[in-house]
């Protein structure tokens, strides 16, 4: 029998709020509100939404020169990360591939990395077995919310002054509410905001504080999907996995020039070689030209028929106003303005390829 979903310290406030609760990632999450998530897509683009993100794995790394030893698992250069500041990474394989997408910040006497609810499993004992003399602790008694949005600042900052002090990927241990927060300035759905990891016992406390600004409402899964790809986000396991390498996902600009020119991490073979040369296959975004979204999995042909790659994310986006989607395609067919076909349910459907993100990314540098 499979083991029944967990469920996050927010569980009863997420079925007061009438929440719609489905099976994620082993966890019980709201995939929306009565609200609905066209609603809630739009009150985190215009003002600001909250979503329970505890089913993520939060990990603490003690010891010494954490961010040298997480050089040789990562492409990224975290033994330069100040403290106080975060950094977008991934784990890679031998064969270049992505096993994971993280954030890891330098929390001063400790490193602190964030990584996906589906991957904990693999990525907590990947680093346990790797980084020597490193204590690695994933951490149970904390919640993790998100509050994006343009309204994010003044929701959290409201009660927590020392939050509108923050830049863009900058993280800081602040009093919400007399409750001792960890508020990182960051998210993923391109709007500015801030991801709060709070004690689990004053959870539901420090949301309903932050729900009970007339600027802030609760969303779901529904909208945080939506939200990530037009903002251009890789979802892992739908646009990113073991087999797509780094540059052809686009995410070039996560690795840092130092890490490019002296490899030292898995993978870094075909990754160098790949900035070099180019890859064979890329990331880009596609715009059906009907009303008919293209889910994963649709085949991308071009426009004499032949198959050039696949969709891998896609559905309707409601600041987009129209269907949005991403997917891989050969490199001769990757250029913005290239015409290429959507298989839709047997049938060729006409669509551009288009320059990630959909919508402007708001982040405050």
């Amino acid at each position: 029998m499979a083991d029944a979903p967990k469920r996050t310290p927010l569980y009863d406030l997420h079925v007061e709020l009438g929440g719609k609760m489905v099976d994620f990632a082993g966890w019980e999450m709201p995939v929306q509100y009565p609200l609905g998530i066209m609603g809630e897509h739009k009150q985190c683009r215009e003002k600001a939404a909250l979503f329970d993100v505890s089913h993520m794995g939060q990990v603490i790394l003690k010891g010494e020169n954490v961010g040298e030893k997480l050089e040789a698992l990562c492409p990224q250069a975290f033994s330069t990360l100040k403290e106080g500041k975060a950094r977008y990474g991934f784990f890679t394989n031998g064969n270049g591939g992505i096993m994971d997408d993280l954030i890891v910040s330098n929390a001063g006497d400790h490193f602190f990395v964030v990584v996906n609810a589906s991957m904990r499993h693999q990525d907590i004992p990947h680093m346990a077995a790797h980084l020597d003399g490193v204590e690695v602790t994933e951490i149970f008694d904390r919640a993790l919310v998100a509050v994006q949005g343009p309204k994010a600042e003044d929701v959290v900052g409201a009660l927590c002054p020392a939050a509108r002090d923050l830049k863009f990927m900058e993280t800081t241990v602040a009093d919400i509410n007399g409750v001792s927060c960890r508020v990182s300035r960051l998210g993923y759905t391109g709007e500015d905001g801030y991801e709060i990891s709070i004690p689990e016992d004053k959870a539901e406390d420090v949301t309903r504080a932050f729900l009970a600004d007339e600027n802030c409402e609760a969303a779901g899964l529904g909208a945080r999907d939506s939200l990530r790809l037009e903002a251009g986000l890789c979802l892992y396991g739908s646009d990113i996995d073991t087999e797509t390498s780094p540059i052809e996902a686009s995410l070039i600009w996560a690795i840092q020039k130092r890490r490019r020119e002296e490899g030292g991490f898995p993978g870094a073979e075909r990754i160098q070689r790949e900035i070099a040369d180019g890859p064979s296959r890329r990331l880009v975004g596609i715009r059906p030209e009907g009303r008919a979204p293209a889910r994963h999995g649709v085949e991308v042909h071009s426009p004499d028929g032949g198959k050039i790659g696949e969709i891998t994310s896609g559905g309707f986006g409601p600041t987009a106003g129209g269907p949005v989607a991403m997917g891989y395609v050969a490199a001769t067919h990757a250029e913005p303005g290239t015409k290429v076909n959507l298989m839709i349910r047997g049938k060729a459907q006409p669509a551009e390829v288009v320059a990630l993100p959909f919508v402007k990314q708001n982040y405050k540098r």
